[in-house]
């Protein structure tokens, strides 16, 4: 379901350059909204793909919201005037269920999925793509819980603890260079410029001698794991830098401002 969200995301940040659509590019962004909107209910193998029963990951209805709240913000370039009203009322009912199932009061976080109290890596984008600003309460206690129970003795970020069993697969797993670099990117977001610049060096540190990334670093040995060169890592890296280069250009600002 995730897929959604990324595609009108991608649109919406390129909004400019694209220009007038073609009626079959309107056609086909305006299709995937609608798939959002049908579809945001059902559970999924979400964004890790597990192997495990589908789910309602949070991540995947949090890219349905992104889907339809991006739709909305282009509806005139969509000319979709007249489904807009349908995306808005339905990224709303998305909203509250996120809010209201996805995070739990236990655990201080937003969760793997609706009703969960272990945590997910993924949670992280909730900031990232604006569904909350990133110093909303309930996103500095996840972004803290991710930081305290995902977090190696490296400074590195896994997806989630392989031990809950979500997966449905045995065996452990590496650090994840791209999670890491979502909560480097959190915390710019944040204003918690200096943490996120030591996490990015974390992972930017694994950078081998030509400038690539895998997926995964083995905890124990800092080995590379996984897809090589892993483009996920790499556009994390690139995100990340930009967030700290942005919220220290804004802190710099206002340092200097009467």
């Amino acid at each position: 379901l995730d897929v959604n969200g990324e595609l009108l995301h991608a649109a919406h940040q390129l909004r400019k350059q694209l220009g007038t659509l073609s009626p079959s590019t309107r056609d086909f962004l305006a299709d995937v909204a609608d798939a959002a909107a049908r579809d945001w209910e059902k559970p999924d193998h979400g964004i890790w793909e597990v192997r495990g029963k589908p789910r309602h990951f949070l991540h995947s209805k949090l890219m349905c919201w992104v889907a339809l709240d991006r739709a909305v913000a282009m509806a005139d370039q969509l000319h979709a005037g007249h489904r807009e009203s349908h995306w808005a009322a339905t990224a709303e009912k998305i909203r509250e269920a996120i809010l209201a199932q996805g995070w739990n009061s236990e655990t201080k976080a937003f969760t793997q999925y609706f009703g969960a109290a272990h945590l997910d890596s993924a949670a992280l984008m909730i900031p990232i793509v604006g569904f909350l600003p990133a110093d909303d309460p309930r996103v500095l206690s996840t972004i803290d819980a991710i930081t305290e129970n995902l977090v190696d003795a490296r400074g590195l970020v896994y997806r989630y603890r392989t031990g809950s069993g979500v997966d449905g697969l045995t065996g452990d797993e590496g650090t994840f260079l791209l999670c890491t670099f979502w909560l480097a990117q959190a915390l710019a977001l944040a204003g918690r410029i200096d943490d996120a610049r030591l996490v990015f060096e974390r992972a930017a540190d694994h950078l081998n001698d030509v400038g690539l990334l895998a997926e995964e670093i083995d905890p124990t040995s800092g080995s590379h794991l996984g897809n090589f060169p892993q483009t996920f890592s790499h556009v994390g890296l690139v995100n990340a830098a930009w967030a700290i280069h942005q919220a220290e250009i804004s802190r710099a600002s206002s340092e200097h401002a009467p």
